[in-house]
């Protein structure tokens, strides 16, 4: 049975937030108050929206914002991590469920010749209108007051896995790797053998670490298992392999 890596991208594979590096290519590097007072909590993609139309109205073209999106670094040993994965796609399958968008997630992952370790995709939907602009949609609309309203990383990844369980596909181990609020979400939905990697010093790994002082813990059946570098998963994943 294969192995299903699930990874948030921003702050986890890439060691900063996309949707604020790419600020970098505005000439003063920064948001006018206008923009940023206009964010509402639970709302970050139509922020992003209007963040997305004021780099157009600088006139900073898409491949200008391409250059700097490709500058990102990545998490200490994730290239790593991912190279592996690519070299063994016959025994592990890889997602990515992120609050980014489209586009950056497919630049930054080309430009470091790492898209062949990731499967899917699953984010926000990014494009160049037809006035040379970026523009940013919500991913989908959820019932779930736990996340933002453009994305409950549970529905996605229960939704995944239905669909590679209708076509045969079942996965003996799964690791759910990331740093934030949004990721304690799909925690829930794993199974007792699988395993939730939170980043060290990072929310999610405090609102875990406040699970545990609950008496009822039984929503939670993975184990934790946090990290600090991508060699720490690849180590752990190397391990279940050979178990």
């Amino acid at each position: 049975m294969k192995t299903l890596m699930v990874f948030d991208f921003d702050h986890t594979v890439v060691d900063d937030n996309s949707d604020t590096w790419v600020l970098r290519c505005l000439p003063g590097q920064t948001l006018p108050n206008s923009i940023k007072s206009s964010y509402k909590k639970g709302h970050w993609t139509e922020f992003m929206g209007r963040v997305m139309n004021y780099i157009g109205d600088q006139e900073v073209s898409p491949d200008e914002v391409r250059s700097v999106m490709e500058t990102i670094p990545f998490t200490t040993g994730m290239t790593d991590l991912l190279t592996f994965i690519s070299t063994n796609k016959n025994t592990i399958d890889c997602i990515v469920i992120s609050d980014s968008n489209t586009m950056f997630i497919d630049w930054i992952l080309h430009a470091a010749g790492l898209q062949a370790a990731v499967d899917q995709i699953f984010t926000n939907p990014a494009k160049v209108n037809e006035l040379g602009y970026m523009e940013v949609q919500c991913y989908h609309s959820h019932e779930c007051d736990r996340c933002p309203v453009n994305l409950c990383k549970r529905k996605v990844l229960e939704l995944f896995l239905a669909e590679q369980s209708d076509g045969g596909v079942e996965y003996g181990r799964i690791f759910y790797v990331g740093d934030g609020g949004n990721d304690l979400c799909p925690a829930f939905s794993l199974r007792g053998h699988d395993i939730v990697m939170p980043r060290k010093g990072y929310t999610l790994e405090k609102l875990l670490a406040k699970l545990e002082g609950q008496e009822d813990k039984t929503s939670l059946r993975a184990r934790v298992l946090a990290w600090s570098t991508g060699s720490d998963i690849l180590e752990e994943l190397i391990t279940s392999m050979q178990s």
